[in-house]
């Protein structure tokens, strides 16, 4: 269930709200004058996000790549390639 504030929680409980945020996980939707206006999450949370939006962006360019052709690496490329990651 999305936890939803009025700004001046923001202002008056910053301290709780951050405490929310960092136990659920989760980030809490604030109001202003009954009407949605941002977004408070915790550090962590951001990026996490940020890193599924990046892969979303990575799975998506692979998807258009191969609608266009590009067939990528051979899988004994690709296996040589992580021996090398690998032993460094």
């Amino acid at each position: 269930m999305p936890v939803i504030k009025p700004i001046s929680d923001l202002r008056n409980h910053a301290k709780e709200l951050s405490a929310i945020c960092h136990d659920s996980g989760e980030p809490i939707f604030i109001t202003k004058n009954g009407e949605g206006d941002m977004v408070l999450m915790s550090l962590a949370a951001y990026e996490r996000l940020h890193s599924q939006l990046d892969l979303y962006r990575q799975l998506d360019e692979a998807e258009m790549d191969v609608r266009a052709g590009d067939r990528g690496a051979g899988v004994e490329t690709v296996r040589r390639r992580l021996k090398r990651r690998a032993s460094r």
